[in-house]
């Protein structure tokens, strides 16, 4: 089975309509990311997953998966690495806002050429340490993949939030769930939720972890 037919497998799980011009869009631009991944690979490392049907599953689909339950229309993806989740979600979501966030300086550079040859006018990438990061707007949403502990994450991505939003969110994805990193946080922070995760073709468990502010 080919990698186009695997993500479209896939895609239809998650409930894309592949019929629909706006999703074969998406497709199209997914295969081409994971391409660029497969390139860049052989000499910047970007990720130690090498095959690119091992890549459609645990980076693609497991990015894919959380967008249900992202809010708002600003995203910032806070240690980007070779993209995850941040370019999926800004190619299935071309309306949204989504800032990368990566201090390797060769990572960054990689998602500049993704900006670039994927055509993402939605991102802009910011090279340097989330923590220095000030943006003259922030995000509803601010998101990490098994980057650091959840009170490492609020430390350095907790600025970003919006606070005079609400719905102004910090989400990390985890695997297993974070019990011990949950009693660990601030006495400014709390989880307010945390969500199963089913990624299709994925037999692991996957947690979403939402963070909220008590002063929001």
């Amino acid at each position: 089975m080919s990698l186009v037919v695997k993500l479209a497998a896939h895609m239809r799980m998650l409930g894309y309509d592949m019929s629909a011009t706006d999703t074969q869009s998406i497709a199209n631009k997914l295969i081409q990311y994971l391409e660029l991944i497969k390139k860049w690979n052989r000499v910047h490392n970007l990720t130690s997953i090498r095959s690119p049907e091992d890549m459609l599953i645990y980076h693609i689909m497991d990015s894919l998966a959380v967008l249900p339950l992202l809010g708002g229309q600003r995203l910032a993806d806070v240690g980007s690495g070779a993209g995850l989740p941040g370019v999926p979600i800004a190619v299935a979501r071309p309306s949204w806002q989504v800032a990368l966030i990566e201090s390797n300086q060769k990572k960054a550079a990689f998602l500049q050429q993704v900006k670039i040859e994927l055509e993402l006018n939605n991102v802009n990438v910011y090279s340097g340490r989330a923590e220095d990061y000030l943006p003259a707007k922030k995000f509803n949403t601010v998101i990490s993949r098994a980057l650091c502990s959840l009170q490492e994450f609020v430390i350095l991505a907790g600025h970003l939030c919006d606070e005079s939003r609400k719905d102004s969110r910090l989400v990390a994805m985890k695997g297993a769930k974070p019990e011990d990193e949950r009693s660990q946080l601030s006495a400014n922070y709390f989880v307010e939720k945390i969500f199963p995760i089913t990624v299709p073709g994925l037999d692991a468990k996957r947690q979403l972890v939402v963070i909220n502010n008590k002063v929001n």
